[in-house]
């Protein structure tokens, strides 16, 4: 069986880019945090499957439940960066991700992480417009990014001629895109989020299916809120709720099923084959 690559982004329900205008970064403080209970959920399915899985942590949760970051990482799974505050790269420039960066780096090691070797951003928010974070990244000696969807089929990301495969975007850093299927010459986005919870699961183990068959990995993501169908409901338009909570009920069954039907690893695990099937070729 291929490795998949199982990634986790630590963020809680009310940092959503779904409520981002909704819930402001100032009021998150009052806002009910569920994200050690929910993620810790999810660390007993991953340890009752024998899984281990790169969990891209928030900065801003790891200043307020370090203990969280200690015990993913006391269970054998990765922790990467998801920068700290949620900010999207688009509402960013150089010098104000660098110190996102630098603040998320210096929260994670002050959790215990003191080895980061990735980076994904909110949103999956690096695209055309915003490589120039790449550079931020090799700066900082992280040694890869998993932000980018090599597909067109959205509105608020994606770079439809981006690589497929992991490859080297910079000549220190590596990309482990997300995952996409051509299907009628058009990239589909898949592997995780809410075409996990919107469709059915048939539907996600089909394009896996077919993702592996062309010899390629898939990169799986999913949230610690997205198992959780308790979570509050702001005052946001119906759409808006629809689209944060259809599924939440059935994910952790469908995580379950996921895991017993594929092989998965952590990102590190990926990006280490890719180094040395490269360095064969070389």
């Amino acid at each position: 069986m291929i490795a998949n690559g199982l990634s986790v982004d630590v963020e809680d329900w009310f940092q959503t880019y779904n409520y981002e205008r909704i819930i402001p970064r100032d009021t998150w403080n009052a806002c009910e945090l569920r994200v050690e209970a929910n993620t810790r959920r999810l660390l007993d399915i991953l340890g009752r499957k024998g899984v281990r899985a790169t969990f891209f942590v928030l900065g801003w949760i790891a200043d307020r439940v370090p203990g969280l970051v200690r015990s993913v990482l006391e269970d054998g799974h990765e922790v990467a960066t998801h920068g700290y505050s949620h900010r999207r790269l688009i509402d960013l420039n150089a010098e104000s991700f660098r110190e996102d960066l630098r603040r998320s780096l210096d929260s994670l090691n002050a959790a215990g992480a003191t080895r980061v070797q990735g980076f994904r951003a909110p949103s999956f928010s690096l695209v055309r417009d915003t490589q120039w974070a790449l550079d931020v990244l090799t700066e900082y000696g992280l040694e890869y990014d998993s932000s980018i969807f090599p597909t067109g089929a959205h509105q608020d990301y994606g770079i439809s001629d981006a690589p497929l495969r992991l490859h080297r975007i910079r000549e220190n850093l590596w990309e482990i895109p997300m995952t996409a299927l051509e299907v009628l010459g058009r990239r589909l986005p898949v592997g995780g989020g809410g075409y996990f919870r919107h469709f059915p699961y048939s539907l996600t183990r089909f394009a896996m299916r077919r993702v592996n068959a062309e010899g390629r990995p898939v990169v799986f993501y999913l949230h610690p809120w997205e198992l959780d169908p308790h979570q509050p409901r702001p005052a946001a338009p119906a759409w808006r709720i629809f689209r944060q909570t259809v599924g939440l009920g059935r994910t952790a069954e469908r995580l379950e099923r996921l895991l017993d039907d594929f092989k998965f690893v952590p990102l590190e695990e990926m990006l280490a084959a890719g180094r040395a099937e490269a360095s064969e070729l070389e």
